[in-house]
């Protein structure tokens, strides 16, 4: 049955029109519509269906937008304009790049440079780990002991400013069967190589590891330093991925860029340098390109951003790449998609930016900012995403791979040290006594010594699944 009731006739009610409303207009039906008993001949032809099923669909008519070709996205994403952690697996035949931090200045949204790569294989890297990323890596459900294999573009402090929290609290938090994995390059001197930097890490923080050391922990890093000015040098090579990498123009010798290559797919992320042939040389025909920019707005962004034009000039002329080189760059190297860093994200900017990149890039183009980028990447498309992570997240369970795959449980180490090893008696003896601020029935059985001074073995089928792998492919 069909009501003939419109919003015509409605608002004709309300305002006492006596308005007629012709049988010709729209009518709505409150019956589900039945279409038992149809045959073929009652639907529409099938050149209609054609023409529904492709609408929208370029099918040689004309391009499809400005920026896509081969951008689009996958089809086993559970959503194509976010990624949530913990929601989708890494393909075999896919590699996945989220950018954890994006800007040399700090602030919310944006903290220092740090790019994640994650491959179909099972394995992880981290390219830069600046100051604040770890946040964005914990809210993204990654345990603290599987931020490893980390690759430091050059040592200023924004690029690698996280390391010191990566190791404590690695180390705390079950990092117990392998070393942290540290890559980067030498300097001129002993004293200016990623190895240097390391050993002044560990003096730094000795009285955090002595304390830290009535826990269970394990404080091995296994540090590779590369010689800064190898061109092309093999900075790893396993599980057939490498990485190479090649110096980068950053006013001091010991700063370098990186090419990685897995599986027939390879991006490049030049680091913090003034534009220059090396990049072209060793970045060119990746798929996904990451350059550092800086657009030429110097004395407007002097009154936005604090920084007197004359250093900020100076600043980008002898240490960063213009946005507009940044473009040259990218039409020399030719990348599936070419993406920008290490820049600042502010809507006053960001069209001039991208106006100054066109210049000369008209291909694929995406900032790589602010945090939380998401890159999906295979050899059929390319799709880029915002992530999506909690204000408020917890840390995930430690991950306890290794120490199965090596014993076929977990282990747990025995504690360096006792209290009473590194303590002075007086001032425990300052403790407040538990029973005056416990309720009565309340109070817990109290841990105040390490249980037992040989190692814990738990084995695998008792091990939370929280705690184990949820990639198939590290699993296998």
């Amino acid at each position: 049955m069909l009501k003939k009731v419109t919003a015509l006739s409605i608002l004709a009610a309300v305002l006492g029109l006596g308005l007629t409303v012709p049988a010709s207009y729209a009518q709505v039906s409150n019956e589900t519509p039945d279409f038992s008993g149809k045959s073929p001949a009652d639907f529409a032809a099938e050149e209609t269906m054609k023409e529904v099923a492709i609408g929208g669909v370029p099918m040689g008519r004309w391009k499809e937008g400005l920026l896509f070709e081969g951008i689009s996205p996958q089809p086993w994403l559970t959503s194509a304009a976010n990624w949530l952690p913990g929601t989708e697996e890494v393909q075999p035949d896919e590699m996945r790049i989220t950018f954890m931090g994006t800007a040399p200045m700090l602030r919310p949204g944006q903290m220092n440079t740090s790019i994640y790569v994650e491959l179909g294989n099972g394995d992880t890297f981290i390219f830069d780990m600046g100051e604040g990323a770890v946040a964005n890596y914990l809210a993204s459900g990654i345990p603290i002991n599987r931020l490893n294999d980390i690759f430091l573009s050059h040592l200023h402090v924004d690029h690698f400013g996280s390391l010191p929290w990566v190791y404590a609290f690695g180390a705390w938090s079950g990092r117990w069967h392998e070393p942290l994995r540290i890559t980067g390059p030498s300097g001129r001197t002993e004293k200016d190589g990623v190895s240097y930097m390391v050993e002044g890490m560990k003096q730094m923080m000795h009285w955090h590891r002595e304390a830290f050391s009535v826990f269970p922990v394990a404080w091995e890093i296994e540090v590779n330093e590369f010689d800064f000015a190898d061109a092309g040098g093999t900075a790893y090579e396993k599980n057939g991925v490498k990485v190479i990498h090649w110096p980068a123009s950053h006013a001091k010798d010991g700063a370098s860029g990186y090419r990685l290559d897995w599986n027939g797919l390879s991006f490049c992320f030049t680091g913090d340098t003034r534009p220059n042939t090396l990049d072209i040389d060793y970045c060119k025909g990746v798929d996904v390109m990451i350059s550092e920019t800086q657009p030429e707005v110097v004395a407007i962004s002097s009154g936005v951003q604090g920084v007197p034009p004359f250093v900020g000039r100076y600043t980008i002329d002898t240490h960063h790449t213009p946005s507009y080189a940044a473009g040259y760059v990218f039409d020399k190297v030719q990348p599936r998609i070419a993406m920008t860093t290490h820049m600042p994200y502010d809507p006053y900017i960001n069209a001039e930016t991208i106006a100054e990149i066109r210049e000369h890039w008209k291909g694929p183009f995406h900032f790589g900012a602010p945090d939380m980028v998401v890159v999906n990447v295979t050899k059929e498309s390319i799709w880029v995403r915002d992530g999506v992570i909690p204000d408020y997240p917890n840390v995930r369970a430690p991950n306890a791979d290794a120490s199965i795959q090596k014993y076929g449980g977990l282990i747990v180490p025995t504690p360096t040290y006792q209290r009473e090893d590194i303590q002075s008696q007086f001032i425990r003896d300052a403790e407040i006594d538990p029973d005056l601020y416990y309720p009565e029935g309340y109070k817990p059985v109290l841990m105040e010594h390490w249980p037992t001074d040989k190692p814990i073995f738990i084995p695998e089928e008792l091990v939370p699944e929280s705690m184990k792998s949820t990639s198939k492919q590290k699993s296998d």
